[in-house]
């Protein structure tokens, strides 16, 4: 016959398993820190041993790492979905810019369509606390609070998708964006009109949302990175404009 005894599952093994999972699931992040080791005992109800067990068979699997007098912290799984060479091209390439917008509209504007329709309530709600900051934010006029909470309102959304892969792919492809690979958030902050545009599409998004309408959530996402997009082309050639009116003038001068 087919069957084979039953084993007791080791506490370690159970440990590991629930780590593994809060990280798939992107509720511990990269960079996290984990509770001290007498904390994280006593909330998981096994021994120090055990618990040291785990967390050495997490770190041989480069899942957590250690910060000499820091402590456990969630390993910076991200930062290896490019190399570093590829990460050099997308920031000396225009077309990448564009490209990654496209990419972007079209996986948001899924992840929109499928967060109106898997969300759960608390989902929702923290995709709401993070507008209500974004209107804050908007009226202090902060350009570094604006662009911080622009993006986690969009992984907000990529969370309540409910799909762990896409879930790790817009992350490590929004962190390339806070670093300024693909282009400067600051852009987009730099005109009133643009400022006052941009959270009203926001708005637009979460009220979709918040009525759990998959189309109007993807059609107001689609319209959002549009808009994205076109501003930045506009920029691209302002900019191309002045460095020729520049050399015009500069050539004025000498005459």
């Amino acid at each position: 016959m087919p069957f084979q005894k039953v084993q007791t599952e080791k506490l370690s093994t159970s440990v590991i398993r629930q780590i593994e999972l809060l990280i798939l699931r992107g509720i511990l992040r990269p960079g996290e820190r984990l509770p001290s080791e007498r904390e994280l005992s006593e909330q998981l109800g096994v021994s120090r041993p055990s618990l040291r067990e785990a967390i050495g068979e997490l770190q041989e699997r480069g899942l957590l790492t250690s910060k000499a007098g820091a402590g456990i912290f969630v390993a910076d799984v991200l930062g290896s979905a490019f190399s570093e060479s590829l990460v050099k091209l997308f920031s000396s390439h225009e077309e990448a810019v564009f490209d990654y917008i496209s990419f972007r509209r079209d996986m948001e504007g899924l992840a929109a369509e499928r967060a109106a329709r898997f969300a759960s309530d608390t989902d929702l709600k923290v995709i709401q606390t993070v507008f209500d900051k974004m209107e804050t934010a908007h009226a202090k006029r902060n350009p570094a609070d604006e662009s911080r909470l622009d993006a986690d309102f969009h992984l907000a959304i990529i969370e309540a998708s409910h799909n762990v892969i896409m879930l790790h792919m817009m992350r490590s492809m929004y962190q390339l964006l806070r670093e300024g690979v693909f282009y400067n958030r600051g852009i987009m902050f730099k005109q009133r009109t643009s400022r006052g545009d941009l959270l009203e599409q926001h708005r637009a998004i979460n009220a979709a949302l918040q009525d759990r309408d998959p189309e109007a959530a993807r059609k107001a996402v689609i319209d959002h990175l549009e808009y994205v997009e076109q501003s930045l082309s506009d920029h691209i050639k302002a900019e191309r404009n002045e460095a020729v009116a520049r050399q015009r003038f500069e050539h004025e001068q000498r005459r």
